[in-house]
């Protein structure tokens, strides 16, 4: 008899839970990352894509299929109508609905996918792909909650898997260079941090009554999958909004929280704060908020000018002081991170060159040289057994990086209220009903053994 889709995620969660794994996946090791799969004689990482609609669902698989050392074998899609410019691209490929049907029949042929799904269904696909010995390449934020995430960097280390968070900026020579900048103290010992977007995925106002037709392309219950499912609303939830819904999504700090906070996390070492302060806009009951601002202090180091480091988080209308805008003028970029240094500041646009302040300090300054990253091409490598370390792997950079993000998001149930963090212990010190939030309930049915 067929097993169930559920009953497959639960036989491989139970299996990944310690090795040796099912009988099907023992060849999987190979020297530095046990047990992911041996890759071919002729080095042809097979892949496989779970999520290929919108613009980053496509992207990734634009990205993946660029490198001549790469095969997609398959993809899985809740909808139909996202399918024609991948099939458009990789004819040959085949495609399924429900990745775990996916996952179940390709797995032995695999040896690496990516998710690039709603951020609610990032962990279960995930974790489900590693206890089979996939190496994962997963999209920002790494999860929905801070356990789903801790789960994923642990499950991750123990079995030696190649992972990539997929902060593509990281790689790049603008982050890059602005990361050495600060490691080399160009603008001095930092003594605060303002990072901030533009972005508004937030929604005041209640959720629609009513519900309308499920398109018959798509498939709303495995949309919903770990989640809820409410009545269908059309545009609500799919192909976009899903970000501004708290049981979907993690609003425009899950958004952009990961991508411009990696400056400071690769420069700077501050991998877990102290405290966090939602002082900003407060979410509803079923939606993120607009306008948020939030206070986290971390420990400081050899990079800080102080015991401590403040690091404010502005969105929406919500901007960095009038003082930075005002200095950088014209330059003032939408979204990125502003270093307060004790011999300078250091604006790093989100995407873009980083620039020293004041101008006229730094006039002779000239940036190093930096040898060209490729995120895809790293994680690709990697698979493949080539000497190549990702630079937001699971457990040492996306983890540490996705949970601080996640905080931040958190804290803006709790408006006003500073909230102590402890990470060893992955819980509040004085709000137990903060606690409450660090860890979520999967649908009935939707089960993960070591998740849910």
């Amino acid at each position: 008899m067929k097993p169930s889709r559920r009953s497959f995620i639960t036989r491989v969660a139970v299996a990944g839970a310690g090795l040796p794994m099912l009988n099907s996946c023992a060849s999987f090791a190979r020297k530095g990352y046990a047990p992911n799969k041996t890759a071919p004689a002729d080095g042809i990482v097979n892949h496989a894509s779970i999520g290929v609609g919108g613009m980053m669902g496509f992207n990734d698989v634009s990205s993946f299929t660029r490198d001549e050392k790469l095969n997609l074998v398959a993809v899985a899609e809740v909808d139909d109508r996202q399918l024609a410019k991948v099939k458009e691209r990789c004819p040959n490929v085949r495609v399924y609905k429900d990745w775990r049907v996916m996952l179940e029949k390709e797995h032995m042929n695999l040896h690496s996918i990516n998710v690039c799904t709603p951020d609610h269904m990032h962990a279960a696909i995930a974790v489900t792909a590693m206890n089979l010995g996939l190496a994962v390449y997963g999209q920002k934020p790494m999860a929905q909650t801070l356990y789903e995430t801790r789960r994923m960097a642990e499950i991750a280390k123990e079995r030696g898997l190649v992972t990539q968070m997929g902060t593509q900026l990281t790689s790049s020579t603008y982050e890059r260079l602005a990361v050495k900048m600060i490691q080399d103290g160009v603008i001095g010992k930092v003594k605060e941090v303002f990072i901030f977007s533009d972005k508004t995925w937030g929604d005041p106002d209640p959720i629609p009554e009513g519900s309308d037709p499920v398109p018959a392309e798509f498939d709303w219950d495995l949309w919903c999958g770990i989640a809820p499912k409410p009545p269908y609303l059309k545009g609500y939830y799919h192909p976009y909004n899903w970000r501004k819904r708290l049981d979907y999504g993690t609003g425009t700090l899950g958004d952009m929280g990961c991508h411009i906070y990696s400056p400071m996390f690769a420069a700077m070492s501050l991998k877990a704060p102290i405290s966090v302060k939602s002082i900003g806009g407060v979410p509803n009951k079923t939606n993120w908020a607009v306008d948020e601002k939030f206070e986290y202090v971390f420990p400081g180091n050899a990079y800080t000018a102080g015991d401590t480091i403040k690091v404010t988080w502005t969105d929406g209308s919500l901007l960095p002081p009038q003082e930075f805008i005002d200095l950088f003028g014209e330059k003032m970029p939408k979204q990125g991170g502003i270093f307060v240094g004790t011999e300078g500041i250091l604006l790093a646009p989100h995407a873009g060159l980083p620039v020293p302040y004041p101008r006229e300090k730094f006039a002779q300054y000239r940036y190093p040289k930096l040898k060209a990253r490729n995120h895809y091409g790293d994680f690709i490598a990697a698979v493949r057994g080539e000497d190549v370390k990702p630079l937001a792997d699971f457990h040492e950079y996306g983890g540490p990086l996705t949970e601080t993000v996640l905080l931040g998001a958190l804290s803006s149930r709790f408006p006003n209220k500073e909230l102590k963090w402890d990470a060893k212990k992955l819980r509040f010190t004085n709000c137990d009903e903060a606690n409450a939030f660090v860890k979520r309930t999967y649908r009935k049915g939707w089960e993960v053994e070591g998740l849910s």
